[in-house]
């Protein structure tokens, strides 16, 4: 699979593919028999409602999701999940997800979302998937799973009068009441330990929930010690860190750390004016945010291709009413650049 058009090739098994947010990655090796792909989903925010009813777009764009990761040629190695799998972290919304994920046909490995974890503190989560943070290695490539979405101790456990009062003030993204997120100081000595093992050479992927950067505060794009987390993969050659939680499409490079988010099951952040789902269980916006894609309303609603194999961000998005997008890391200009809008450039993020 060498490129979006042998993907789109291999994808087109199915009437439902390329029509959802499953993202597939592919990490080249100098030896064929190494190469392998994994497809991502994120940010599904199953939400109960009562009974056994659910909002139905969300659970049905998991539901679909999943369905056309099983249809996926040649067959990924493993799935990730990349948090968010409840709206507001109930048993129900997480036996649905789960029940949901089971129909996988590959093994799936799971990430902390804040909706997921603030109304027991991930008790019920850690029953269903284990380890909040945890690493493995597959194929020469070292992955570091990251719990990115904790905060300040009194927030967490001093500030609310309920745990369901905690968690609907933190699933508020632009809420004033939220608090900002971190990786804290336990698992940044896991981490330090984690990498110690680690040759400098060695591909790394870091799946986190939040991006680990400071992207934007007032919207919670941002996580607190992102700077003490740089610091520990910036030793490596080539890494990437993959996240959620955005809603949207953004992409990065912070020295040799280049940064993709992926994109929602449920909805896209902003909602767009012309956005039909069901408006009464969406979360109230607060405050206005601009799309993040001028070019089309719909720009966290589609599928992404994302290569890897460089150390270096590269991907293709699919988008629905305009034209496909390629963003390549430009050598010269040392950040990524739109392919097709190039005079659209995120420059690095180096000071905060």
């Amino acid at each position: 699979m060498n490129g979006r058009r042998d993907f789109i090739k291999a994808a087109s098994t199915g009437v439902i593919a390329g029509m959802l947010p499953v993202s597939v990655v592919r990490l080249s090796h100098a030896a064929p028999e190494n190469d392998f792909t994994f497809a991502y989903i994120s940010d599904a925010h199953i939400q109960h409602i009562k009974g056994n009813q659910f909002v139905r777009n969300w659970d049905r764009g998991l539901i679909r999701a999943v369905a056309e990761a099983n249809l996926l040629e040649p067959k990924p190695d493993f799935v990730m999940f990349g948090g968010d799998l409840a709206q507001l972290g109930s048993k129900p919304e997480l036996d649905h997800g789960a029940e949901i994920l089971s129909a996988l046909k590959y093994k799936t490995h799971m990430v902390m979302g804040e909706h997921d974890y603030y109304l027991d503190l991930g008790e019920y989560w850690s029953d269903l998937y284990g380890d909040q943070y945890y690493s493995f290695d597959h194929k020469g490539v070292h992955f570091v799973v990251l719990n990115s979405i904790l905060t300040y101790d009194d927030w967490t456990f001093n500030r609310w009068e309920t745990p369901e009062r905690r968690m609907s003030e933190m699933a508020g993204l632009d809420n004033p009441n939220g608090s900002p997120f971190m990786v804290g100081a336990t698992q940044l000595n896991w981490l330090k330990k984690d990498l110690s093992k680690v040759k400098k050479d060695t591909p790394v992927v870091v799946f986190s929930h939040s991006p680990l950067q400071k992207i934007y505060k007032g919207w919670n794009f941002w996580t607190e010690d992102a700077d003490d987390v740089q610091k520990l993969l910036g030793k490596f050659d080539k890494v990437n860190v993959i996240y959620g939680h955005v809603h949207q499409i953004q992409y990065n490079q912070i020295g040799r750390i280049a940064f993709t988010s992926v994109m929602s099951t449920a909805w896209p952040w902003p909602y767009p004016q012309s956005y039909a789902q069901a408006e009464s269980h969406l979360p109230v916006l607060t405050v206005p945010m601009n799309r993040a894609d001028p070019f089309d309303e719909r720009d966290a609603t589609g599928w992404q291709f994302v290569d890897v194999n460089t150390g270096r961000v590269d991907l293709s998005f699919n988008l629905y009413s305009n034209d496909n997008r390629k963003v390549a890391f430009n050598a010269d200009k040392g950040h990524p650049e739109d392919v097709s809008y190039p005079q659209i450039e995120i420059a690095p993020q180096r000071h905060y």
